[in-house]
């Protein structure tokens, strides 16, 4: 779904599982979200990166699973914002809602009736919620 509205518009790059992202050093602080998204404007010349990314994504969803403890999903979200991450979003499927983090110290919950929008980290992306836990045949 962010694939699509980030290709669609040459954004930058969205990533789904698998890719890494190096947010501190010494000791060093690797953190793999459930998808990313680089803008276009942070992507190195030489292209993606091989190993882990260098820095933060612009933006890092994680997807709670039952066995995820709510102290350890802060700490993620806290690394990321630290790092320079502009948006985080925590989808909590057992309650199809979600929670949208800013670095201003801001947190929205959403739930499965409204609308998620991507605001300047990724301009023109609006989706209502309910489809972001939508299974597919």
């Amino acid at each position: 779904m962010i694939h699509d509205r980030v290709h669609g518009r040459n954004l930058g790059l969205a990533f789904t599982t698998g890719l890494g992202f190096v947010l501190d050093r010494n000791p060093d602080t690797v953190r793999i979200p459930d998808a990313s998204f680089v803008s276009r404007e942070r992507i190195p010349e030489s292209g993606i990166p091989e190993g882990f990314w260098p820095g933060a994504p612009d933006l890092a969803v994680e997807i709670v699973s039952p066995n995820d403890r709510a102290e350890d999903v802060h700490d993620k979200v806290r690394d990321y914002l630290a790092a320079g991450t502009r948006l985080v979003w925590v989808l909590w499927p057992k309650s199809r809602s979600l929670t949208v983090y800013t670095p201003d110290g801001q947190a929205r919950e959403l739930g499965p009736e409204q609308e998620l929008d991507g605001g300047d980290v990724l301009p023109g992306f609006c989706v209502p919620v309910t489809t972001l836990f939508a299974v597919e045949p």
